[in-house]
């Protein structure tokens, strides 16, 4: 058995560019962590619930059980896991065009797309409104978990693949801490809380779209 010892012979070196491009892609997980923790917080607001879910409100008034029965709205679960299905079904389209039109496009999409449906769910004014720019979030979501982790691995030197590439993950969680104390700062925040709090997504998909035109 003949063992090859590799070499990485290549001449690199960390610059504040490099550095910026890391950081601006991984915001990619920052858009996607945000969102997670987002959604639990505003769907428990009353003024959210007044004005797209009064059936759901009115039984948080007064039924006094676990709340499973408060929240149990199939329109309401709706909202929360239409993003989720997104995501799924459009992840496979963004693998396809990664590997045809390459990481930068596909980055650039997801953050579009994540945009225009944070857009239309901050200025909602129906339920129907709020479920399209929920699932064109999820397209964001879906493109972007695609190509974030690839283009961080691609981009990363050896030496340091593993810590560049974390950054997605880390990004996630921080992401979820920032989305619970945007929610814990805007409950009280009447009557727009809610669209505050949804609205602050556009600034990691803005940081991502400035991304994938930098990188």
């Amino acid at each position: 058995m003949v063992f090859i010892e590799e070499k990485d012979d290549f001449p690199w070196r960390v610059t504040p560019y490099m550095v910026i491009c890391w950081l601006l892609a991984a915001c990619g997980g920052l858009m996607f962590g945000y969102d997670i923790g987002i959604s639990g917080g505003v769907t428990g607001m009353d003024d959210f619930l007044i004005k797209f879910f009064p059936k759901v409100y009115e039984r948080k008034q007064h039924v006094h059980q676990s709340n499973y029965c408060k929240y149990d709205n199939q329109y309401l679960q709706l909202f929360t896991s239409s993003l989720y299905l997104s995501a799924l079904v459009s992840s496979f389209l963004a693998s396809k065009l990664c590997s045809v039109k390459g990481r930068k496009l596909t980055i650039m999409v997801s953050s579009l797309s994540f945009i225009v449906g944070c857009i239309i769910c901050t200025a909602a004014q129906h339920l129907w409104m709020l479920i399209i720019g929920r699932v064109l979030m999820g397209v964001g979501i879906g493109f972007g978990n695609e190509a974030v982790p690839l283009f961080l691995s691609e981009i990363a030197p050896v030496q340091h693949r593993g810590a560049v590439n974390i950054l997605f993950q880390l990004l996630v969680t921080v992401g979820i801490l920032i989305a619970n104390l945007v929610n814990f700062a805007t409950l009280n925040l009447h009557p727009i809380g809610w669209r505050v709090s949804l609205g602050l997504a556009l600034v990691p998909a803005l940081l991502l779209f400035i991304g994938s035109i930098v990188i």
